[in-house]
């Protein structure tokens, strides 16, 4: 396999991943980890998925991390997939923690990746119900809907003038 990340093709990377159907999954994790946490969460749209895709391939530098994983999570397979169990598993988190951002959003979404993939049960290569997964669980973590990233942090020092 030869993978060249030409500005082309992190544009058909990107449309791969605008035109995934991942919203109804991060509405599941979401209403699933609202069911654990005793919150409710909002559910998100096909739309708002799809314009929060765009935003992070707007950012050129992320944009080519986020589509060399989502690449190699596409040809990713291992016959029996036990023995990939660890790349898949690697690459997915990292896909996540990508599109999330930096921190505390990155290990959110590594930790709600592990939980979105218990969600997805694919057919085919290995290394597609992990690209699921870390689109759904680095989406989730961006977008809005969460109480507790809507509101002022009770930690942050104010700035005396």
């Amino acid at each position: 396999m030869h993978l060249d990340l030409t500005p082309e093709r992190v544009h058909e990377e990107y449309e791969f991943v605008r035109d995934r159907p991942v919203a109804p999954l991060i509405t599941e994790v979401r209403r699933s980890l609202g069911e654990a946490f005793d919150t409710e969460v909002a559910p998100v749209t096909e739309e708002q998925y799809r314009e929060e895709v765009a935003v992070v391939f707007a950012d050129g530098d992320r944009a080519v991390n986020v589509a060399a994983l989502v690449a190699l999570l596409r040809v990713l397979d291992v016959p029996g997939d036990y023995p990939g169990f660890v790349v898949d598993e690697f690459l997915g988190r990292e896909l996540a923690a990508t599109i999330a951002g930096g921190q505390p959003l990155a290990l959110l979404a590594e930790a709600t990746f592990h939980y979105a993939d218990v969600h997805v049960h694919g057919e085919g290569r290995a290394g597609l119900d992990d690209l699921d997964a870390a689109l759904a669980a680095g989406f989730q973590t961006r977008l809005p809907g969460w109480r507790w990233t809507e509101r002022e942090s009770p930690f942050a020092v104010r700035r005396h003038e």
